[in-house]
């Protein structure tokens, strides 16, 4: 069914059925941002299992061509996956079938999803998604910065400082509400992607207004939340992202390239988990990927996994063609840290090329 076609039980049901399985409360698997996503792709779609008149089950994804299926918001989903009773676990070839899908693609399956895990379509690959524990609050998190990264919290500490003294009174807004903020933030990323030669998300009108209806949304399950760094009535460093009650999903931060020598994104982001542990958030997910920043700021990490399930079908071969040779050379360059270093390095000469700066937020 289309996820509009949800009614107040079966919403409700998702998410107690969420709360028990254990996971993390990530606000992208809740069934706000399947709403969100299918309010600008319309097909998306949620299969449900019913048992003894009960809501057992949900698998949100978005029937593409041909029976190609995909995660709701492929690319800009950090976590994705079905939400089942404890001890539900259908066949993945069955699911698939019901669903009139040939296969369905993942690439930030969340860990436990064992449905997906064992079915065919080749072994996904697995990474690491870097997050930040606040639950004993900031103080306790600055006190394993001062052991673990003890350079990086003193250094930033201190051009955040300087910041202050030589641009402007700092002034940080956890959930800034108004539109312009966010306008400006889409400007800064869309720039930041096309320096570093890396493809504009926000270049996508449905990626536009999905970041749009999701910073209006206020759930407890899934809001969004726009952070901002001010000095004086500036805004020089900003963040979107989605919030449960527990967690923290990070997702788009910039920064305003003129003050890039006060490293305000890392300022942002420390101001953010000080900020979240007031709120009586727990973790912060950094999202998977690679980054300097991320290596500092994080106290541990969850596992995602790439890939895709299919069944036997002249369309699933279609989609293994048309997927997974790529999806192999770009395994093929991250598992030869040479080969993904020097790939790095061209990407950051671009970046200073154009005038960004590499490795930071």
């Amino acid at each position: 069914m289309a996820p509009r076609e949800l009614g107040p039980r079966e919403i409700e049901a998702w998410r107690e059925l969420r709360g028990k399985t254990g996971a993390p409360e990530n606000p992208f698997m809740g069934p706000e941002f399947a709403l969100a996503v299918a309010a600008v792709r319309p097909r998306v779609r949620v299969a449900v299992w019913w048992e003894d008149g009960e809501p057992v089950g949900f698998f949100p994804y978005e029937n593409g061509a041909f029976g190609h299926g995909r995660a709701v918001g492929l690319g800009v989903s950090d976590c994705q996956g079905a939400v089942l009773r404890p001890g539900l676990a259908p066949s993945p070839r069955t699911l698939l079938r019901l669903c009139g899908l040939s296969a369905w693609e993942f690439d930030n399956l969340e860990d436990g999803q064992g449905v997906f895990l064992g079915g065919s379509g080749g072994t996904p690959e697995a990474f690491a998604s870097p997050v930040i524990d606040v639950g004993a609050g900031y103080a306790a998190y600055e006190d394993v910065l001062r052991v673990q990264s003890p350079k990086f919290l003193k250094t930033t500490l201190a051009k955040e400082r300087r910041l202050g003294r030589q641009v402007g009174p700092l002034r940080f807004v956890f959930d800034e509400r108004d539109p312009a903020a966010l306008r400006t933030l889409m400007e800064w990323k869309s720039a930041q992607y096309r320096r570093t030669g890396r493809r504009d998300r926000f270049a996508k009108e449905w990626i536009n207004g999905l970041v749009r209806g999701l910073h209006a949304l206020r759930e407890p399950g899934c809001s969004g939340v726009l952070s901002v760094l001010y000095a004086g009535e500036r805004p020089i460093a900003a963040h979107f992202g989605l919030r449960s009650r527990t967690v923290l999903s990070c997702w788009f931060p910039s920064y305003d390239p003129e003050f890039a020598k006060y490293s305000p994104g890392l300022v942002l982001h420390l101001r953010m988990a000080e900020a979240a542990a007031a709120a009586g958030i727990g973790m912060l997910d950094l999202g998977r990927g690679a980054a300097e920043y991320k290596d500092a700021l994080k106290t541990g990490e969850l596992t995602v996994y790439e890939g895709s399930v299919t069944r036997p079908s002249i369309r699933a071969g279609l989609h293994w063609l048309a997927h997974e040779p790529t999806r192999r050379a770009h395994s093929y360059v991250r598992n030869r840290p040479a080969l993904a270093a020097r790939g790095r390095r061209t990407l950051n000469r671009l970046a200073r090329l154009r005038g960004g700066v590499a490795g930071q937020p």
